[in-house]
Parts: structure tokens; sequence; C-alpha cells
């Protein structure tokens, strides 16, 4: 089974500081969650991740599944906005996130 780490980039947020809510997001799950670093023992070779481009909605929906751990990312540069959700890698997705737009 393929682990997947799925980052939602709120729509609003211009392309640099939607890379920098990504890089940030990676970083924070890895030293903040046990299950990010056991994921990263096991799975490193096969690192996938998938970066979407949500609504705001979308966004506070996604924070309403509980069983899937998650991290806020904000940026100062934004008055401490919302920028995204960097979710712990697991195994099995809820067909939400499955419907969610890539960021492109």
């Amino acid at each position: 089974m393929a682990y997947k780490m799925y980052i939602l980039i709120k729509d609003s947020v211009d392309i640099g500081h939607a890379l920098l809510a990504c890089a940030h997001g990676s970083l924070s799950c890895y030293l903040r969650t046990p299950e990010f670093r056991h994921w990263w023992d096991l799975y490193m070779q096969s690192f996938r991740k998938v970066v979407c481009k949500v609504t705001d909605k979308e966004f506070e929906k996604a924070k309403t599944y509980i069983d899937c751990h998650y991290i806020i990312v904000t940026e100062s540069g934004l008055n401490d906005m919302e920028t995204a959700l960097v979710f712990v890698p697991r195994g099995e997705w809820p067909e939400f996130f499955k419907s969610l737009k890539l960021y492109k």
C-alpha cells in the first residue's frame, strides 16, 4: 500500500506563498508528528505527496476529518492567514480527498 501525504493550499494564496506553505508544512509535519517520522523511515524511497488547490469551503471541510491528523500552516506575511493544511501520511484516504483538484 502506497502511503500519501495530502497538502491542501487555499486557492487565494499566491504561488510564492503556496511554495513556502508546502515547504514549511512538510518540515513541520516531520518535526512535530511521530507518524510522519515513522512513514519517512519506512517509505522514504517512495515519498508520495499530493498537493491540491482548494476553496475556502473545501479547506474548512477537510478540517472536519478528525481521524486524518493535520497541521495548519499560517503565513505571517499574510497577516497570519491559514494558507495550507498538511495531512500526516496514510494508506487509505476518504473519497473527499481523492476528489480535490490537483495544484497545477
